[in-house]
């Protein structure tokens, strides 16, 4: 069960950015499971620490701060593109960006790696090997992440 405090969180990014579509954890699982769909590109927008403890299987990461769009510059525009966060603001930021770009397919993921972790979706340190743990940002933003995912020393 989701704490009033994060869907009160989602609801704020929503209203902060409400130009880009947002796409639930459930829908973006069932996405990357259907093989007869074409799958999405996936950015993470977090840091290279916070990518490093964990992220989704074949995501990129790109930087929330100074997108590098360049790095898009093989991917069509009207390839679908899943953007994700620890909670969906600085991946919305970016989708944003790449709206303004010109990308006509971007969703942000709706609570971000921490709403994923916390459904116990399957995360990766690299992309052959799995981890159980997500970086939580800060103190703070990491009480959004269920204790027993919450990567220590961060």
């Amino acid at each position: 069960m989701q704490s009033l405090a994060f869907s009160l969180l989602k609801l704020l990014i929503r209203l902060s950015f409400p130009t880009v579509n947002q796409i639930s954890t459930e829908k973006f699982a069932e996405w990357l499971a259907d093989s007869a769909k074409q799958q999405p590109f996936v950015l993470d927008a977090r840091s290279p620490a916070e990518y490093a403890v964990s992220h989704i299987k074949t995501s990129v990461r790109i930087d929330p701060v100074v997108p590098d769009i360049t790095a898009l510059s093989t991917v069509s525009k009207n390839t679908p593109i899943i953007v994700y966060c620890s909670v969906g603001y600085r991946s919305a930021k970016v989708a944003q960006q790449l709206d303004r770009e010109g990308f006509i397919q971007i969703f942000n993921l709706s609570g971000g790696i921490f709403q994923w972790a916390n459904e116990e979706r399957p995360m990766f340190k690299d992309n052959e090997h799995s981890s159980q743990l997500v970086h939580p940002y800060n103190a703070i933003w990491g009480n959004f992440l269920k204790h027993s995912y919450r990567a220590e020393n961060h």
